[in-house]
Formats: C-alpha cells, structure tokens, sequence
C-alpha cells in the first residue's frame, strides 16, 4: 500500500512540474521576454512574470519531490545511482532557482527603465541583456541536469522493471534527444528541426505520470527486489 500510494504521489508530480513548466515558461515569462520591448513589457505585466517565476518554481520543487520519494525504492538495488539521481534533481532545482532570478530581476528594472522615460540606448539595456544571459545559461544547466537525471532514473527503472519496459525506453531515448539539441544549442548551432524532439521527453513524461496514478509500480518487480 505504501509503495503504490508512493508511485500515485510520483505520478501526480510528474504532471505537476509538467503543466507548471509549460505554463510558467511558454505562457507567461518567455512571451515578455522575448520580445523586442521587454523592459516596457516587464514593468506593466507585473503579474504574469511574478506568477510565471513561481510556476517554474513549482517545478523544480516538483522534480525534488520525485526524486526524494522513489530513492527509498530505488536504493535497494541502486544505491549509489539512487544518490545520483537525487543530487542531479537538487542542482537542477538550484539553476532552475537561478534562471528565476532573471525575471524578477528584471521587473525592477523595467520600472526603472520607465520611469527614466525608456531611453533609446542606455546601460538599462546592457543591463537587461546581462540578465536574459544569466537566465538562458542558468536554463541551460537546468536542461543539462534534467538529462543526466532522467538518464539514471530511466536505466535504474528499465533494470527494475518497476515500470514496463518501452516507457523507460522510450524516456531514455527523449532524454538524449533533448541532451542533443541542448549540446548543439550551447556551441552556437541551431539544432533545427530537431527541437521538436524534445516533445518525445515532455510526452513520455506526462504519460509516466498517468501510468503511475492507474496502474503503480510493477508488483512483481517490487516483490522480487524484496526477497
């Protein structure tokens, strides 16, 4: 009963950090920020960027979570990779606090910015892009330990089998997508259509989290581990 009560809450957070992330990043940070007149939009969308930044948050905190409730599971016969995956989760949540920093920052600046009378050139703009390059390498990092997280996690579960088979596969096989266009984005190559494959992770993801609050953890492989 623990185990699958585990597995429900596991599961629950996997479509947690999921929609807390699509909403916080795609719908209200990255629209303000990535357009040309962000420090206007920054100061009169108050709102949305503070509610964006928590969401990301959330996220993070998200990822924690998962990572401190299956690693009573998963140490039994992973010890030290159990450990890995934890410590990749706890570097992820601190770049994604640091990525954070960046919108909130810039809010107080926006505002500056305005009531300076939004000058044409001046260090506001300097400044701003300093923090847009903290947020997009803070981001990167977050991305980079996402990967070698889910890496660990999905060996440790195909090995297991306390999840069948082609889900860990199929995670595996989205994790190095997303490691491949995060590697070609960082040296300055753009990945191209290839961007779309990190979708194969954010759906494998969200149908892992569905998989455990329905079915749980694979009996079987939890009986056999104990024995």
């Amino acid at each position: 009963m623990n185990t699958n009560k585990t597995a429900r809450i596991v599961g629950a957070l996997f479509l947690i950090s999921n929609v807390t992330f699509l909403l916080g990043a795609f719908v209200f940070v990255e629209p303000i920020l990535g357009a040309p007149d962000y420090l206007t939009l920054a100061s009169a969308n108050r709102t949305q960027v503070v509610l964006g930044a928590l969401l990301e948050l959330v996220n993070g905190i998200a990822y924690v979570g998962i990572a401190v409730l299956v690693f009573p599971i998963l140490r039994q016969r992973f010890e030290s990779m159990a450990l890995w995956y934890v410590g990749f989760r706890v570097i992820e949540f601190v770049m994604q606090t640091l990525s954070d920093i960046s919108p909130l920052a810039l809010l107080r600046l926006s505002e500056e910015f305005v009531k300076a009378g939004a000058p044409a050139s001046s260090s506001f703009q300097a400044l701003g892009t300093l923090l847009l390059a903290e947020r997009y390498w803070a981001f990167q990092m977050v991305t980079f330990a996402l990967v070698l997280g889910a890496l660990v996690f999905y060996y440790m579960l195909y090995q297991s089998r306390l999840i069948p088979r082609f889900i860990s596969v199929w995670g595996l096989i989205g994790a190095l997508a997303v490691l491949a266009t995060a590697l070609l984005d960082t040296f300055g190559i753009s990945p191209g259509s290839l961007e779309f494959l990190g979708v194969l992770m954010l759906l494998n993801e969200l149908f892992l989290g569905v998989w455990l609050i329905v079915r749980g953890f694979n009996p079987s492989a939890i009986v056999s581990r104990s024995a």
